[in-house]
């Protein structure tokens, strides 16, 4: 049985990072639907794929040599 507590800021960051990677469960996506609010997992997403290409350039900077 699910709790009825709101999903926190970290419930939040845990969840959409789970599903960027595909480890999310069917137990925790389902209480994230119910629970949570979606301009959270919207803005949360968004800053994650920001990150996600931030590192990306970084790393191929980091790689190629420059002249």
């Amino acid at each position: 049985m699910m709790d009825n507590k709101k999903n926190s800021l970290f419930d939040t960051v845990k969840s959409v990072g789970a599903a960027f990677i595909g480890v999310q469960s069917d137990k925790k996506r389902r209480q994230d639907f119910t629970h949570g609010k979606f301009s959270h997992f919207i803005i949360a997403g968004i800053i994650g794929v920001i990150t996600f290409i931030t590192l990306l350039i970084v790393v191929v900077y980091m790689v190629i040599p420059t002249a």
